[in-house]
């Protein structure tokens, strides 16, 4: 494990441009070991500066493809491009599943360009619980923009709000993603629609549903407030990928102009900061009452001795009677 001052020294190579420095900080916040803090410590100066992407949606409407063809499109304008492609975990090593695979290998060899793959660990909302942490090495790094590609685990993957400036959901025609966005909640928190796989039968209707299923909510109707674009792409061959590029630039300036880029970046340090303490109440909690209290509640609860909130309160004032 890395030293006090090892971890200073990662930081300023890190910043420098190394990218073996950048790997092994999210390393260290991947494992979350006793020198987490000093990372973080040291990191906090240096943030708050990378525009965060965040790109979700269902299973095969091709958000690695998509990914890729937007680091192409970043870096022809000399953007340097962090990626955290967060892929479901092994249910026998905890490892990346997916993490293994070739990634978007158009980009390997590029400097200006970071691509790590975090696996969820069973974490739920699409994101790995270290995505933050990991995000904010990209961004002490000196990444531009950090694009974050979260598993495929449909209505689940709403966390991804919570943790970027501008959120972009994929879709595709024929699988029925207009309606059920709509009935999921999705077009509550896209910023972007991407209608990917455009040159498919029923890309007119899905997009037309999306339009509509719009047209219906709050934030169409009200003056002033973000109305999320729904834009074309054929993400393999490049198609539409500029209009993309054009509609998350148009939603920063919105963000900036309305100060709504403050305010979303503290209700991400909150979350960030709170689920923070909470791990440490639950660590601490666990370690002063046991494992063995809380079955013995949920035994009683299972058998309708108690109620869940009685067992609650017990657990909380301490080991129950036996």
């Amino acid at each position: 494990m890395a030293r006090t001052a090892d971890v200073a020294e990662l930081v300023d190579r890190a910043r420098a441009g190394q990218p073996r420095a950048v790997a092994r900080l999210i390393s260290l916040v991947e494992q979350a070991g006793p020198r987490l803090r000093e990372v973080a410590r040291a990191l906090a100066p240096f943030t708050g500066r990378a525009r965060v992407v965040g790109l979700t949606g269902a299973p095969g409407v091709g958000k690695s493809t998509s990914t890729s063809a937007l680091v192409r499109a970043l870096r022809a304008r000399g953007e340097r491009v962090g990626v955290l492609a967060v892929d479901p975990s092994s249910p026998f090593s905890g490892g990346a599943l997916l993490g293994d695979r070739v990634r978007m290998g158009e980009h390997a060899g590029d400097p200006g360009v970071f691509i790590r793959s975090m696996a969820t660990r069973g974490h739920l909302g699409g994101l790995s619980w270290a995505t933050p942490q990991a995000l904010r090495v990209l961004d002490a790094a000196g990444f531009d923009v950090v694009l974050v590609e979260t598993v495929g685990v449909g209505q689940s993957e709403v966390e991804v709000v919570a943790l970027a400036d501008t959120a972009v959901v994929l879709l595709a025609p024929g699988m029925g993603d207009g309606v059920q966005a709509a009935k999921a909640g999705i077009l509550e928190i896209a910023d972007v629609l991407v209608v990917n796989k455009a040159d498919r039968d029923g890309a007119d209707a899905t997009v037309r549903d999306l339009k509509h299923a719009l047209s219906l909510g709050r934030r169409e109707r009200e003056a002033g407030l973000w109305r999320p674009p729904v834009v074309r792409t054929v993400a393999a061959t490049g198609q539409g990928v500029a209009d993309v590029v054009a509609a998350i630039d148009a939603h920063r300036d919105w963000l900036v102009g309305r100060g709504e880029l403050e305010r979303r970046r503290t209700r991400r340090a909150a979350g960030e900061v709170e689920a923070i303490a909470v791990a440490r109440l639950r660590a601490g909690f666990a370690g002063r009452v046991g494992g063995a209290a809380l079955e013995a509640l949920a035994r009683r609860v299972a058998a309708g001795e108690l109620d869940p909130y009685a067992a609650a309160d017990r657990l909380l004032a301490g080991p129950p009677d036996r």
